[in-house]
């Protein structure tokens, strides 16, 4: 019989099986059966793969560190090859693979003790390299305290006043039982604030503030701490695995005493005690927060790129918009970005993204911050329906349930406007999910009720603009450091009469006429193509090339592409067009089944808008397909209205607005002659009706 290194206890070996988990191993042995599950080994980088990190557990077997099982992304891990880790064993397999998990602990000193693990010896030995100082220095670390609650009648000190300068006094937990022992010592925490973290490694600090997450790794708990002035991560160690401060749920207000460490780079607290704030202290800390971050989210004095009526007209509509993005930077919110799935939507959505990537660095600090904070996704269409809030719901919970993320902030852009989108915006609505849309179409009725914050000059006349215009100024105030940088953004998003001031600042900021025109194809291309996929660094390359002398030098030969493939198209469409002629109404009728390539580019939508562009005589142009319909028109054609005066000629159609805003309207394949001929006779009907009125 031996005793425990940690605790003293009687045990068959070196450490008994309660704090084997808080010792780590050196292996001597030469086989992968010769390890022991669940234990901690110390082993050296060998090298990555697409899936992880093969690391060596002595000098003869070697184990992958799934990338499952990293605290970050795997493409941010700065280590070495040959470079010291610590891992635990998770599992040994038949074949002799090892499965190894990640350890918080990535320093010796911060285990309690260390073994050699060599399975020739006849027993456990003690790691002759230990420090003597290693169990004195950690074995406080990591053992919390029950959670306590704090309330004014228990309280031991007054909230924080934001001062970082306090310093406090933990009590000791009882009186000294006679006059002649001498009194614990106790420990002082210097009262601070997230922000001033970087300046106290190694020092021990009491935080106070909202838990946004708590996730339990294979090692710690690890809980997202929120003030007034940033987020940090802060691990507290029951035992591998086990839930620490089980009764502190998100949204809790605490206080988190601890030490500052740096993990891999980023700042982080090992926790030693967490109370929950109760009662008036509690209502001071939210109090003290809420009006920080409001203070701290809302842009300086409303400045348009350019002057623009119809940005004026949403002046603080944009200002609220570009505060609920920075609030959620702030607060460590994740920022999912949707947009249509044209120039235009990519252009404004690059925008905000252009904004928001450099505060969320700063901001988050770790090198895969952006990819946890920052989502921007295409629609199919400009339309968010319930397959699209489905699937959003999905990842929103499995990133909260498996990583820890609050709820995000659903930013729209060019696109949720129309009334197909409500359904949509009411389930995420049923989540509490922030809904902020920012369109530059008429906005339908029933939209403006389902959104948190609405931006759209529609609302306040007659104006027309893009999305990329209302995107970039947006942006323009959530970063005011990239203002410059999208100057030529809102004359890429104009297909045709680009407004002059629009055409005049891109010429300020190096690009003519030409190379935005290059721009906008080159972003249309590359649209099609992996639709469902964001395109993050191909589409930034396209929009902020870095080379000064020619800024579309990638452009240019995308957009080559764009004009051939796009003319080829068009060249089959033009000796296919039908002219009709109703009521004197000038109608033009393509069948975009037998005449336009499916699944290649271009897309029907983006077709039919060259084609009227082309055609602009003609009162209307009407793609037909297998089951659906394109409406294009320079008259102000309601398309609900035509839908529904059509059906009553074509009553066994079925035909239903699937996108209004793109005069897209669906019908049975079946029935697809008489609905061609409905649609028709009505778009005549409604010309008829404009040119009268």
């Amino acid at each position: 019989m031996g005793s425990c290194i940690i605790c003293g206890s009687s045990v068959d070996g070196r450490v008994c099986e309660l704090h084997e988990e808080d010792v780590v191993f050196e292996f001597r042995g030469t086989q992968p059966d010769e390890l022991t599950s669940n234990r901690y080994y110390r082993g050296t980088v060998d090298g990555y793969a697409e899936f992880g990190i093969f690391v060596d557990i002595g000098d003869s077997v070697t184990g992958l560190l799934h990338k499952s099982e990293l605290d970050s992304r795997l493409d941010s891990m700065d280590l070495d090859p040959g470079e010291t880790i610590y891992v635990q064993v998770q599992n040994v397999r038949d074949n002799g693979d090892i499965d190894l998990g990640w350890s918080i602990r990535q320093e010796k000193s911060r285990f309690r003790g260390a073994l050699i693990d060599d399975p020739d010896a006849e027993e456990t030995l003690l790691d002759e390299s230990e420090d003597d100082e290693t169990t004195e220095e950690t074995a406080s670390v990591g053992d919390p305290e029950p959670v306590a609650r704090s309330s004014d009648d228990t309280a031991d000190s007054e909230p924080s006043t934001g001062d970082d300068t306090e310093k406090t006094e933990a009590e000791p937990e009882s009186e000294p039982d006679t006059a002649d022992e001498q009194p614990e010592q106790t420990i002082e925490f210097e009262q601070t604030t997230v922000d001033r973290l970087e300046g106290l490694v190694g020092d021990r600090v009491r935080l106070e503030g909202e838990i946004d997450s708590a996730r339990q790794t294979s090692g710690p708990t690890v809980f997202q701490l929120r003030d007034e002035t940033g987020t940090v991560e802060c691990a507290a160690f029951e035992e591998a695995g086990v839930r620490a401060y089980p009764e502190v749920e998100e949204g809790d207000i605490v206080r988190i005493e601890g030490e500052v460490e740096r993990r891999r780079g980023d700042i982080q607290v090992e926790t030693e005690g967490l109370v929950i704030l109760e009662d008036d202290e509690r209502d001071a800390v939210t109090e003290r927060m809420e009006e920080a971050v409001v203070q701290r989210a809302r842009p300086a004095e409303f400045e348009a790129l350019t002057e623009d009526p119809a940005v004026d007209a949403v002046a603080e509509p944009i200002r609220d918009a570009a505060t609920a993005i920075r609030r959620a930077v702030i607060e460590g919110r994740p920022i999912v970005v949707r947009h249509a799935d044209t120039a235009d939507g990519y252009a404004a959505s690059s925008a905000i993204e252009r904004a928001a990537l450099p505060l969320i660095r700063d901001e988050h600090g770790a090198g895969d911050a952006e990819y946890h904070y920052f989502d921007r996704r295409p629609l199919e269409g400009s339309v968010y329906d319930m397959n699209d809030a489905t699937k959003d719901i999905t990842t929103m919970l499995q990133n909260r349930d498996r990583h820890g993320e609050t709820l995000p902030l659903f930013v729209f852009v060019g696109a949720g406007g129309s009334a197909e989108s409500i359904d949509g915006f009411d389930l995420l609505d049923t989540y509490d999910a922030r809904r902020v849309v920012v369109d530059e179409r008429a906005i339908e009725a029933g939209v403006a009720e389902a959104v948190d914050m609405l931006v759209s000059p529609t609302l306040e006349g007659d104006y027309e603009t893009s999305a990329t215009v209302l995107g970039a100024t947006v942006a323009a105030h959530v970063n005011p450091d990239v203002r410059e940088e999208l100057g030529h953004l809102p004359a890429v998003s104009f297909w045709a009469d680009t407004p002059d001031q629009y055409t005049a600042l891109a010429a300020e900021t190096g690009y003519d006429a030409e190379d935005t025109r290059m721009l906008r194809e080159a972003v249309a291309l590359e649209a099609f193509y992996q639709s469902y996929e964001d395109k993050r660094e191909l589409i930034s390359d396209l929009l902020f090339a870095d080379e000064a002398d020619d800024p579309v030098g990638l452009a240019e030969h995308i957009s080559e592409q764009f004009r051939t493939r796009l003319d080829e198209e068009i060249e089959t469409a033009e000796a296919n067009i039908e002219e009709r002629t109703v009521d004197d109404e000038s109608i033009l009728v393509l069948d975009t089944e037998s005449y336009t390539h499916q699944y290649e580019f271009p897309p029907v939508a983006l077709l039919l808008d060259e084609l009227a562009r082309r055609h602009e005589d003609a009162g209307a142009l009407v793609g037909v397909g297998t089951d659906e319909a394109y409406i294009r028109s320079h008259a102000d054609i309601d398309v609900r209205a035509l839908a529904e005066k059509a059906s009553e000629a074509a009553p066994k159609a079925a035909l239903d607005v699937r996108g209004a805003r793109d005069g897209r309207i669906e019908f049975l394949s079946g029935e697809r002659d008489a609905a061609r001929e409905a649609l028709v006779e009505s778009l005549a009907d409604e010309l008829s009706a404009l040119q009268t009125a």
